[in-house]
């Protein structure tokens, strides 16, 4: 995420600071958190238009998932998951196997989405090499995309901001486009790009050597990486129909788009797109306790089991106080019908965004499902020529925002180097009222924006 370039109003009087993952610019301190609102301990009141990086996906301090925490607190907070069963695991999989497509009913807990995503290539890996199919090993992945921050997760992520660096020490794989079929200018229609796009997964695998394809990961609906880039219609049922002729297994990264976010359980079931694995974290946990998970059917667990096990794991995988915080964070969903609320929000937020886009034409492209949206900025709509790297568009859009009590999420969409984008994607709470705040803040700090920039402006 690209950070506020905002000091805090108390920097100067705070004791250093020996977290080195921060910047040398220093944040305000939080104080507490409460539905959509954070507030700073200056007395600032931000409004988490993003859910942090995506996460709170039910709003904060939910009385009823900290209650259950307490209580499993009272119990026990930890048991290694080859010394015990715990309950809130083997409930927290029973609830979750209910909400996924039919059969995907075998789950396995970590701690974050990039643990999630590397074990859901260690399972595919490992069955491969279980059934007789040691020579598939490659993971075919989108550029740009995120599919997080251990070697093994990005190594199937598309973005050289974040994995050159690391190259020479990771087996790097091979990509493919990302469906940005609304860049493209030709005499296609939506439907065609789809599968021209899904047939580049194909020409891949071919150029590639279908023996040594294992699988292509892919996330249904974008994340941080693309912006909520959301593909034409056609191009899921095609790539589901190319890994089947092909033997490879389709892997869902629902990390950002999982958990009730896009006005579904799982962002792929807007197609009926049924995976072979998904990697769901973020709003599983929602930000209560690091919670993710990789789930998949028995018919890809059972060859593993049978050669000796998932070679795998975790200290933290299953953690009973994190299990119980994901299981409560469930209840909490079915109770508030919060996948309900997103989808109808973020109709509203889609309609008010793309409204902003009329009157700043600068937005080139308005996207995303439920509440998991991102819009594009580009200097002329007409050539979509970008906004000159060196006014750091995205960067002073999301500075003014939080000037004005607003967090909204940014990151470069063109490989993690080039291409300016914001997101909106408020917890699943959020009210009709709170929707109209957020895009009024967002219109107020894009009027600015134009200003700066000289960017066009509609009367």
């Amino acid at each position: 995420m690209l950070k506020s370039q905002t000091p805090a109003p108390d920097a100067e009087t705070r004791p250093p600071s020996h977290l080195f993952y921060l910047s040398s610019l220093r944040r305000p301190l939080v104080d507490r958190a409460e539905g959509i609102y954070i507030w700073t301990q200056d007395g600032r009141r931000f409004i988490d238009g993003s859910s942090g990086p995506m996460v709170a996906n039910i709003g904060h301090s939910n009385r009823n998932v900290l209650d259950a925490m307490k209580r499993q607190m009272d119990r026990a907070t930890f048991a290694y998951r080859l010394h015990f069963e715990n309950e809130p695991a083997e409930e927290l999989a029973r609830e979750l196997a209910g909400k996924l497509p039919e059969g995907m009913d075998r789950i396995f807990f970590v701690s974050g989405g990039s643990e999630a995503t590397e074990s859901c290539i260690k399972l595919a890996r490992q069955w491969a090499v279980a059934t007789g199919q040691p020579r598939r090993w490659k993971v075919i992945t989108r550029f740009p995309s995120y599919h997080g921050g251990t070697l093994g997760s990005l190594s199937v992520t598309g973005d050289d901001a974040l994995a050159e660096t690391f190259a020479p020490m990771m087996q790097v794989m091979p990509t493919v486009p990302a469906p940005a079929a609304w860049r493209d200018r030709d005499n296609l229609s939506m439907e065609q790009r789809g599968i021209r796009y899904a047939d580049m997964l194909e020409e891949k695998i071919l150029a590639e050597g279908p023996e040594s394809v294992l699988a292509f990961i892919m996330e249904p609906v974008g994340g941080a990486a693309t912006a909520a880039l959301v593909a034409p219609d056609s191009y899921y049922p095609r790539i589901r129909e190319i890994c089947d002729r092909y033997g490879i297994l389709l892997i869902h990264d629902e990390v950002m788009s999982g958990a009730g976010r896009t006005g579904k359980f799982l962002g792929g079931d807007h197609w009926n797109c049924k995976p072979d694995i998904v990697a769901l974290s973020k709003g599983l946990g929602s930000g209560y306790a690091p919670l993710g998970a990789l789930a998949a059917p028995m018919r890809l667990v059972q060859p593993l089991l049978a050669s000796g096990g998932f070679q795998h794991g975790h200290t933290y995988a299953g953690n009973p106080l994190a299990c119980a915080a994901g299981l409560a964070v469930l209840g909490e969903m079915d109770r508030l019908g919060l996948i309900a609320n997103a989808a109808d929000m973020g109709d509203l937020l889609m309609a008010e965004l793309k409204g902003l886009a009329k009157r700043f034409p600068f937005i080139a492209d308005v996207r995303g499902k439920g509440l998991l949206t991102g819009a594009e900025m580009v200097a002329d709509p007409d050539t979509l020529r970008p906004i000159a790297p060196a006014k750091k568009a995205t960067q002073r859009l999301l500075d003014l925002a939080y000037e004005r009590g607003l967090i909204i999420y940014g990151r470069k969409v063109k490989g993690g180097i080039d291409g300016d984008n914001f997101m909106v994607a408020p917890p699943m709470i959020v009210t009709k009222e709170q929707v109209g705040e957020i895009v009024a803040i967002i219109g107020d700090s894009l009027q600015v924006l134009a200003g700066e920039l000289d960017l066009p402006v509609e009367d």
